[in-house]
């Protein structure tokens, strides 16, 4: 964490980050972004060893911009044992070797700036790894250290202190503590871990902690990026005392609940000081809080003007494909966003859960309706690599490759997370599918060949192609985009969603989504179709799991 004390000095000038500003005025341009999240590990093999990295993804940056997206989301990239795929951090100066190193970083964040594309990057601030020198030096000092205040040690209860300090379950399966040894061996305290014990939680209340995370968003500022993603960010904060649940299966609480160690309100005067340390420098540099919350308007609490710009919108990803429940989540997004003045974000894909095309059922076309309906609401939308390719889960993985840590562990998440983190395919031939020349770290099934971008790309009636067009569309049309509100059309049968938004000019979009899967009678044709995510004759007639755009 403290192997390097400024950005390269090659590091990307505020002058090549795309344009942020007119007429002197801020643009506000993360309101209405859609932002691509990159796996850097299984988006594109720069080197051949079958690992994605940096410099594979700099080669890849002209498909993203052709793609149509504004911003590019890089999971973690720092140097890292990979206990949990990077979400460890040892060093958040440092990239990890798998991934290149700091010139590689820096000739990244230049290239997409060329392109017209910002970066944003992952931040891990709940937790750091174990292989982190703080903690190292923690362990040898031994109890008393004042390295120990900087995560959270407490000796056991009972006998001897063989029991952990309190009840607080791991996300990822069994207690939330580990026990030391004493640099004489002895048993000794225990940490906190609320993810794997590789991953030790900060205590938050500790001001070093809290200068050096200050200190690392300036680094990486100077170095040109143009935002964080911040992992975990209902953590960090812990309630005083950390006092027991009183109870098991705190997991399924997750996003329920205000628990003792997420979503404390003091997580908020951390994220004010990060806020002006972004409104320090130039381009609109933004936070993004990956936040699981009770409810929406808790949601709204980091996206308070002097706090974050935007969040993770779980409550619609955890939403099924049924009229009345979407209908009902977008009204409490945008409700919620309106007073704090944020925008909604929408997201059906991410490297933690099932690709949407597989977990909303209904196969490809009901994932082509999905992705429209998502492109079409007010705010700011979110792709996950490979969703644009139509994409399924993996699922029949063999238990030898997998590699996701929970997976080894009991009663945590299902452990089948490497299913959405197959590399991606980018040709219909090769080792691995144009993923690099020397395989890939997850074996790719074999149709996945007619899903490669090179297969796809020209072809009018790809997922690729219908991406692309949906984009341009949205670039385009002045109704669709920024705003924090609909029209809903009430004249439309049930299954039906239908909703209007109206431009300044006095142009309107309609979006109407068929989630039935039955064909459907529209009371009548809203006007004239700028998109249609399946085949549909432009009759008065909406097949099943399609979306349409129309314009008046």
């Amino acid at each position: 964490m403290t192997q390097h004390s400024s950005a390269p000095a090659t590091g990307t000038a505020p002058a090549a980050r795309p344009d942020a500003t007119a007429a002197g005025k801020p643009t506000g341009w993360w309101r209405d972004a859609v932002i691509y999240q990159v796996y850097p590990r299984s988006f594109a093999d720069g080197n051949g060893d079958g690992m994605g990295d940096l410099a594979g993804i700099r080669a890849r940056l002209p498909y993203l911009a052709e793609l149509g997206v504004d911003a590019v989301w890089l999971s973690p990239f720092y140097a890292s044992p990979q206990a949990d795929a990077g979400y460890d951090v040892a060093d958040y100066r440092a990239i990890d070797p798998m991934f290149g190193d700091l010139h590689d970083a820096d000739a990244l964040i230049r290239e997409a700036h060329r392109l017209g594309l910002r970066i944003i990057v992952d931040l891990v601030p709940n937790h750091s790894s174990d292989r982190h020198e703080w903690f190292q030096r923690a362990l040898r000092e031994g109890p008393g250290s004042p390295l120990r205040d900087r995560y959270h040690f407490r000796p056991g209860r009972g006998p001897e202190g063989a029991e952990p300090p309190n009840d607080w379950e791991s996300i990822f399966g069994g207690p939330a503590w580990t026990r030391t040894k004493n640099p004489d061996g002895s048993p000794g305290e225990w940490y906190l871990h609320l993810f794997a014990p590789e991953q030790p939680d900060f205590n938050w209340e500790n001001e070093a902690v809290r200068d050096e995370f200050r200190s690392v968003l300036r680094f990486w500022l100077d170095m040109g990026v143009d935002g964080f993603r911040i992992d975990v960010a209902h953590g960090m904060v812990k309630a005083a005392g950390l006092p027991d649940m009183g109870r098991t299966g705190q997991l399924k609480l997750l996003g329920s609940q205000v628990l003792p160690f997420f979503d404390q309100d003091g997580v908020h005067e951390i994220y004010r000081s990060w806020r002006r340390i972004l409104d320090e420098y130039p381009g609109e540099r933004i936070g993004v809080a990956e936040a699981w919350t009770p409810s929406p308007d808790r949601t709204a609490l980091y996206l308070r003007p002097d706090e974050l710009h935007q969040a993770f919108n779980f409550h619609y990803l955890n939403t099924g494909w049924n009229a009345e429940a979407l209908r009902a989540v977008i009204d409490e997004s945008l409700d919620s966003m309106r007073p704090v003045g944020a925008p909604s974000t929408w997201v059906l894909s991410n490297h933690d859960v099932v690709r949407h095309r597989t977990r909303l059922g209904g196969g490809l076309r009901r994932a082509r309706a999905a992705s429209l309906l998502m492109l079409a609401l007010p705010g700011s939308a979110y792709v996950y690599q490979g969703e644009e390719l139509g994409l399924p889960e993996v699922t029949d993985l063999p238990d030898e490759v997998r590699q996701d840590p929970s997976f080894f562990r009991d009663n945590g998440q299902d452990g089948l997370r490497d299913g959405c983190r197959v590399p991606i395919p980018w040709t219909s031939t090769g080792p691995s599918y144009g993923f690099g020349s020397g395989g890939s770290w997850l074996p790719q099934p074999e149709e996945w060949a007619g899903l490669s971008v090179e297969e796809q790309t020209g072809d009018p009636g790809s997922t690729l192609e219908l991406y692309r067009r949906a984009l341009a569309v949205r670039r385009e049309h002045p109704a669709l985009g920024a705003g924090d509100a609909v029209e809903w059309a009430a004249e439309y049968p049930a299954g039906v969603l239908a909703f209007r938004r109206r431009a300044a000019d006095g142009s309107t979009f309609v979006c109407t989504v068929n989630t039935t899967g039955q064909p459907v009678e529209l009371p009548a044709v809203p006007g004239r179709v700028l998109l249609a995510s399946g085949e549909y004759d432009g009759s008065g007639t909406l097949p099943a799991d399609t979306t349409v755009w129309w314009t008046v």
